[in-house]
């Protein structure tokens, strides 16, 4: 029976560490993340793809800041856009070109979403996200010098700018991406979390702000009444105490136990942490069924033999 699937895949399925994110690196390794994903396709299901911008888009920050003097800058939520459409358009043709080879008819088509965020959201207040380029003290002065950022010192590395994350509250294209599932068409969108955007008075306008891929993924499922939410990363399955000779890989936790282990420190804000709290978003929200498991095991996972599952 035909299911209805959101994968939201990693940053780390497209530009890979250690990688420079080039072009060429990042087709090869969207070609590879395809095939996975194609066997799902080619059972039948209606797959729609979510993914990161992370790097891409602190990379459109660098060069924001080196054309500055050249051509006007373009504010976060443009770059969020823009990375959008690009990396939208990579998975797209890729996807594309599978099928063709694989000898599957279903069109496939990129949708540049926009997400609805709170303007009274505390992470407002109070912004946590690095992004763009390390700056050396001496450059963070020269910045401050012509703009007004929120800062950090990044692990002794350098400075680097934050922004707030705040929770998205709808997914604004969610009917148009509806009625191409409706069509059986196979939709990329979400791209980075989606742009944020506030409204007031009913219009939107863009909002200086990141927000959280897993989320918007997670959100975006409930919202369009998925039957499975996949949240892919690096590993095959959600431990705790991971990386230590007591690491436990979990099959299943209750929604409860999830909440215990991230009060245990088990999953860091930074790693697995978001991941489990979008898998609890999704199943608040209505959903029934979120995985939690890595690309490669994306088929054993729909067939109950491994991945995490997150229960009520």
């Amino acid at each position: 029976m035909s299911k209805k699937v959101v994968l939201a895949i990693g940053g780390n399925a497209i530009i890979k560490e250690g990688q420079k994110g080039t072009l060429e690196e990042q087709i090869q390794n969207i070609n590879e993340s395809c095939e996975p994903v194609l066997d799902l396709i080619e059972q039948g299901n209606t797959v729609v793809i979510t993914h990161g911008n992370g790097p891409q888009v602190g990379n459109s920050l660098i060069k924001n800041q080196m054309a500055e003097s050249v051509v006007p800058a373009f504010p976060l939520d443009v770059l969020d856009a823009e990375t959008q459409g690009n990396l939208g358009y990579l998975i797209q043709q890729a996807f594309r070109n599978k099928m063709v080879e694989r000898n599957i008819q279903r069109p496939v088509a990129t949708i540049v979403t926009q997400s609805v965020v709170s303007q009274d959201d505390p992470a407002f207040a109070n912004p946590t996200k690095p992004i763009g380029p390390f700056y050396t003290q001496e450059e963070l002065d020269k910045v401050l010098e012509t703009e007004k950022i929120d800062y950090i010192e990044d692990s002794g590395r350098g400075y680097r700018r934050v922004v707030a994350s705040p929770k998205p509250v709808t997914i604004v294209e969610k009917d148009a991406i509806q009625a191409l599932l409706d069509k059986e068409i196979i939709v990329i969108t979400a791209g980075g979390g989606g742009i944020p955007v506030v409204e007031e008075n009913g219009m939107l306008k863009g909002t200086d702000a990141v927000i959280d891929k897993d989320f918007a993924s997670a959100l975006l499922a409930a919202e369009i009444n998925a039957d499975y939410l996949f949240i892919l990363t690096g590993v095959e399955q959600v431990a705790i105490n991971f990386g230590t000779p007591q690491q436990e890989n979990l099959f299943e936790m209750t929604v409860e136990e999830a909440l215990r282990y991230m009060d245990e420190g088990h999953f860091p804000k930074g790693s697995m942490g978001p991941k489990i709290e979008a898998a609890i978003m999704f199943l608040e929200k209505g959903g029934k069924n979120v995985v939690i498991t890595s690309m490669d095991k994306l088929q054993d996972a729909l067939e109950g033999k491994t991945g995490t599952r997150v229960t009520l």
